[in-house]
């Protein structure tokens, strides 16, 4: 067996294609572009690429994109005030803070500072716990993306037994919370560091959706023959991009797996925009018509 490859490229050019649509079809009705507010904290060069490539994102679908740039020796304080001007300012539909920041700020503090109506990362404790609920303001966009990937690929859900490795607060809890709600009707195992035999899970996993940081963790022994396997792993070995999951065996054995790159990455920046869009017409006071 040769898995079916998932094309996160191509299902994120859709996402993006819908979002520039319903930008411009808020803009014709009310004159309000949707706009992101990016804050990037420090010289992280992994970090100054992920925030330019969500602002070439935003200004290829006719949004507008700010980005605010603070030297690493800025104060919690001077970056809470940043925080809470962008919050008042009405022209500002997201607000992003870009992580990791530096030393001596407190993330929590900062992420649970920005305006619910305005997280478009989903971050913030009101939108996790109405995304617990069902009943969603914003989607973490990872995980939202993983879903709409399933969706679009025809990969159903219901009924089946999904395994997700690692429990973050932006990828892990999420994803097995989406996979696990009404309408997905997954039957859902988090495994994690302290998590006995992950391998054994993963032999019994319709589903596994590797999520923890280790490169190629995820043998491709540990494949049940027909699973669909999901890598949101990103990692640098050399001048390489590799997955959570071991791509080769695993591609032998699994009936559709994601690449690294091209997978799920270009997903999470697609529903950004996605989600930039619904706070635009949120705070507009406009429907989605």
């Amino acid at each position: 067996m040769t898995a079916t490859v998932i094309d996160g490229k191509q299902i994120a050019e859709q996402t993006r294609a819908e979002a520039a649509a319903g930008a411009l079809a808020l803009s014709t009705r009310t004159g309000v572009i949707p706009h992101l507010a990016a804050v990037l904290v420090g010289e992280d060069p992994a970090s100054a690429v992920y925030v330019r490539n969500k602002q070439i994102a935003c200004e290829k679908a006719g949004f507008k994109s700010t980005l605010h740039r603070l030297p690493a020796n800025t104060g919690q304080a001077e970056l809470l005030t940043l925080v809470q001007a962008l919050n008042a300012d009405a022209d500002v539909h997201g607000i992003l803070v870009q992580l990791p920041l530096p030393k001596g700020i407190d993330t929590t503090l900062i992420l649970d500072a920005i305006l619910p109506a305005k997280d478009v990362d989903g971050f913030h404790p009101e939108n996790v716990g109405l995304m617990q609920q069902g009943r969603p303001r914003f989607l973490p966009c990872t995980p939202a993306g993983v879903m709409r990937m399933l969706k679009v690929s025809g990969i159903e859900t219901a009924g089946k037994h999904a395994v997700v490795i690692g429990r973050s607060d932006i990828v892990g809890k999420p994803m097995a919370a989406l996979l696990g709600q009404k309408g997905a009707d997954a039957t859902v195992t988090l495994c994690h560091s302290r998590t006995q035999d992950i391998r054994a899970f993963c032999r019994e996993a319709d589903i596994l959706v590797a999520a923890l940081g280790i490169p190629q963790f995820v043998k491709g022994d540990w494949i049940k023959p027909g699973a669909v396997v999901i890598d949101v792993g990103i990692n640098r070995i050399g001048d390489k991009l590799v997955g959570d999951v071991d791509y080769l065996p695993a591609a032998q054995v699994a009936s559709a797996i994601t690449p690294v790159p091209g997978g799920v990455g270009p997903m999470t920046i697609a529903m950004l925009l996605a989600n930039t869009l619904q706070a635009a017409i949120n705070l507009s006071g406009s429907d989605a018509r």
